[in-house]
């Protein structure tokens, strides 16, 4: 082989590795930008998720907003200031029983299990009204949201008729349905919808299912909360008539028996 030609394959030798440089080094300039753009779009998404988690931190959950909202949406079937003066019962019907419960405690579940139908007797029979007034001190007692929640259902049932209120009120505080006190089942709507559903007045209610799940009266609760804390009353269950409150034979809680029930009805009527 001549100088001459083994000094040009020298020359194409280094062409080709000068080419090649270039190539590979444009291929990780590439590959460089590629790095780059993937890890500056997975920044700005671990940004924006972290920006919108804080705003999701940040905004009010659904008992702050209907407790900050301007206007309430009350049931059907009730009346004065934000509905919350809701009395069940025949017109005529002189007098009125009010009865103060909340949806988690445990001894309205009893009361309404043992008097419930009785009450429910007098009312068609005319012999009282019966106001009802909800509380729901004790999603505060014993931390949770099922008071609320489910007071908000209740009155997704009185939109629906009085019948349907008392009939569901009887399903949520029934020995089936009803959970323990530190239970806090009536905070999912899910729960609450299946107790509607053991009741006919309710079940397969389009309208009132919506209620459920959307919240249309949690501004509702808001205020009938406050009214039952304007009452003065200290605990639930309790019965009130013409001011003076209605109790069994220990004078001090709420009647335990029809019997008692009874007695302490005939003795305040005729107060």
């Amino acid at each position: 082989m001549s100088k001459r030609n083994s000094q040009a394959n020298k020359t194409a030798a280094r062409e080709r590795l000068r080419a090649e440089r270039e190539r590979q080094a444009k291929k990780e300039k590439t590959r460089r930008q590629i790095v780059v753009g993937v890890s500056i779009v997975a920044v700005l998404a671990i940004a924006g998720g972290v920006g919108w988690g804080v705003m999701q931190m940040n905004k009010p959950d659904q008992w702050e907003a209907a407790k900050d909202a301007k206007n309430v949406t009350a049931p059907k079937n009730t009346s004065g200031p934000n509905g919350t003066n809701v009395v069940i019962g025949k017109p005529s019907a002189k007098k009125t029983l009010e009865v103060y419960e909340d949806a988690r405690c445990p001894i309205c579940a009893t009361l309404e299990q043992s008097i419930g139908e009785t009450m429910r007797k007098d009312l068609e029979a005319g012999k009282y009204k019966v106001k009802y007034v909800g509380a729901t001190f004790l999603d505060n007692a014993i931390p949770g949201e099922g008071s609320k929640n489910a007071l908000s259902a209740l009155g997704a049932a009185l939109n629906v008729s009085p019948d349907a209120f008392l009939d569901y009120k009887a399903a949520l505080y029934s020995e089936k349905f009803h959970p323990a006190e530190s239970d806090d089942k009536f905070k999912d709507d899910a729960y609450l919808l299946k107790i509607a559903d053991s009741v006919d007045t309710l079940k397969n209610n389009k309208e009132f299912r919506k209620d459920v799940e959307d919240g249309t009266f949690d501004g509702w609760v808001v205020k009938m909360t406050e009214a039952f804390e304007k009452s003065g009353v200290q605990g639930t269950p309790t019965l009130k008539m013409d001011g003076k409150t209605v109790t069994g034979a220990d004078g001090k809680n709420a009647p335990s028996t029809v019997a008692e029930f009874n007695t302490a009805i005939d003795k305040a009527l005729k107060g």
